[in-house]
């Protein structure tokens, strides 16, 4: 008679083998695709509490069972605040799933709440700093942080619609004020829906963002509220109704930009113009070639 798996197990084994497709195929696409992941890194896992971080740090301990050129993972908590039900949720969660969390405390909440002009942006720099910091401390090259091809796509509108620019979320970057870290994003690839798919299979609560700002969305009655990147969720929901592809052809036109169709770009914070160059052949006109 064959043993009963735990939730533990169950989670876990639901990601390879019910969600294979859509969890585990596309998180390992993007883990080689971009390079995410070196023998010998030690990366900090950075669990906000929610389903994104949770999964993130599920499949990164399936992937260190797996590989075969090993590196160290830390499972980093920041607590900017919380109240004492949001952060026994994250610990009850963590438990359950078998992920061993290293929890400090910071005051970002109380520091972003009193702050009237962009907050959002303000706690994400503080929390970002935060994280660099503390997994430096540990002996750590990299964060690795639960954004997923969803918060791509939004990035990107978010950024045409309201920042006047074409501007995407790449899968890793180095840090500029912490040398020698870098962050890497391994659910580049990896739809929300899936990751949400995954959490009621399981019967999982997870946290949401737990600041007023959320609140303020969840009281409206619209589900936007004053966030921008609900906004574009839901402008995304109605678009897929006539264009079920829509998403997959904004992610493929951020890999695909052609720069010689833009009368300006910026490079590493320099502003080009086409005038630049338009002497030279690549601007030459080919409309009518055979």
């Amino acid at each position: 008679m064959s043993r009963e798996l735990t939730p533990r197990e169950i989670a876990q084994r639901s990601l390879i083998k019910t969600y294979r497709k859509t969890l585990w195929n596309p998180f390992i696409a993007a883990v080689k695709r971009y390079e995410l992941v070196q023998p010998g890194d030690r990366i900090a896992v950075c669990i906000s509490g929610g389903k994104d971080s949770m999964v993130l740090a599920l499949l990164m301990q399936e992937l260190q069972r797996h590989t075969d050129a090993p590196f160290h993972l830390t499972f980093l908590v920041m607590d900017p605040g919380y109240n004492p039900r949001n952060r026994a949720l994250i610990e009850s969660n963590a438990a359950r799933l078998g992920i061993p969390i290293n929890v400090f405390e910071s005051d970002i909440f109380a520091v972003t709440t009193q702050v009237e002009k962009n907050p959002c942006y303000l706690c994400a720099r503080m929390r970002r700093g935060w994280l660099y910091a503390r997994a430096q401390e540990l002996g750590c090259n990299k964060i690795a942080l639960g954004h997923h091809f969803s918060d791509v796509v939004e990035t990107t509108l978010l950024g045409l619609f309201y920042g006047a620019q074409l501007q995407a979320m790449p899968p890793k970057l180095r840090s500029r004020n912490f040398p020698g870290m870098e962050l890497i994003r391994p659910l580049y690839c990896v739809h929300e829906d899936a990751i949400l798919a995954w959490k009621r299979y399981n019967k999982l609560e997870f946290l949401q963002c737990a600041c007023r700002f959320t609140e303020a969305r969840d009281a409206s009655g619209d589900g936007v509220g004053e966030s921008k990147r609900q906004e574009m969720k839901v402008l995304l929901r109605e678009l897929k109704k006539t264009n079920p592809n829509i998403e997959k052809s904004i992610f493929r036109a951020i890999h695909g930009v052609q720069l010689d169709t833009f009368p300006g770009f910026k490079y590493r914070g320099k502003t080009h113009s086409f005038l630049d160059h338009y002497d030279g052949a690549d601007w030459l006109d080919d409309e009518g070639k055979t």
